[in-house]
């Protein structure tokens, strides 16, 4: 059982939704990640999205965008990022790690290693799913099975556009937990429509057996409580970027808790407000 799907299944044994936090590795600054994602995991994280920064992220609003803008200006490539995922793991050897981007970096890094290197060195820094935006269903059952033999899983998107036949094929290759995004456009755009998020994912789920995570459109603990009660898991990235984004070095980590804090307390007792963790103020 992959890493990610033992989480799922200690999740759903104690009644709880996950909550996935998404940053850009090398935001706001080169060498803040690692130290971010175990100050998320303070705040209850329970997956973490790494996003790989890529200079044409076609799925990606204007705030996700200049975060990746940013991060590549700081020379931050894949090599980069996976050794933030290898400095990460040093202390956590528990919390899912998914890396998520586009086909180009990926492709790349194979190119300037050896074929197969990406799948190889992820796994041996620690990934535990890989989300590539721009790889269709239908294409990927090589680079699926590459990732499952080194005990990793590979995960989707589904849109509100989504057809019952892009759902099936969706479902022959995804692993770990499914990715919807709720909204149509990208990411950071639009106002979140919960009925919707509530019809669609029983549809979802008749094609795909495993997790949902519905993300896009997540900006608060009000928002997050909504969607998971229909949901398995709650993302939320544009909004954490924007508050991490003009914070010094020194209060970054401060600022993820204090804003995720709330938003596990909604997922799991309502919106009941916690103090912010002192250890990283």
């Amino acid at each position: 059982m992959s890493r990610i799907a033992a989480t799922f299944a200690a999740l759903k044994e104690q009644g709880r939704k996950a909550l996935i936090p998404y940053v850009t590795a090398g935001f706001p600054y080169a060498d803040i990640t690692p130290e971010l994602m175990h100050g998320m995991v303070t705040a209850g994280a329970d997956i973490i999205e790494l996003g790989v920064p890529f200079s044409d992220p076609s799925a990606d609003g204007p705030v996700i965008q200049k975060a990746g803008d940013l991060a590549l200006s700081l020379g931050i490539g894949m090599a980069e990022v996976l050794n933030m995922v290898a400095i990460f793991r040093k202390k956590d050897d528990k919390t899912p790690v998914v890396l998520m981007g586009y086909a180009n970096p990926i492709e790349r890094y194979d190119q300037t290693h050896s074929d197969g290197a990406f799948v190889r060195h992820a796994a041996k820094v620690g990934v535990d799913g890989v989300l590539v935006v721009d790889y269709p269903p239908e294409e990927c059952m090589d680079f699926s099975a590459q990732l499952h033999a080194h005990g990793m899983d590979l995960i989707f998107l589904l849109a509100p556009t989504s057809t019952d036949q892009r759902m099936q094929q969706v479902a022959k290759v995804a692993s770990g937990y499914v990715y919807y995004v709720s909204l149509k456009g990208v990411t950071g755009s639009g106002t979140l429509d919960t009925a919707q998020v509530e019809a669609m994912l029983p549809r979802i789920r008749q094609h795909a057996h495993v997790p949902v995570g519905v993300g896009f459109g997540i900006r608060d603990a009000d928002t997050a409580q909504a969607i998971g009660r229909v949901a398995d898991a709650v993302v939320i990235g544009s909004r954490l970027i924007q508050l991490i984004e003009y914070q010094p070095s020194e209060k970054v980590v401060a600022a993820a808790i204090e804003f995720l804090q709330p938003i596990r307390a909604a997922l799991d007792n309502g919106p009941t407000i916690i103090a912010p963790n002192k250890e990283h103020s």
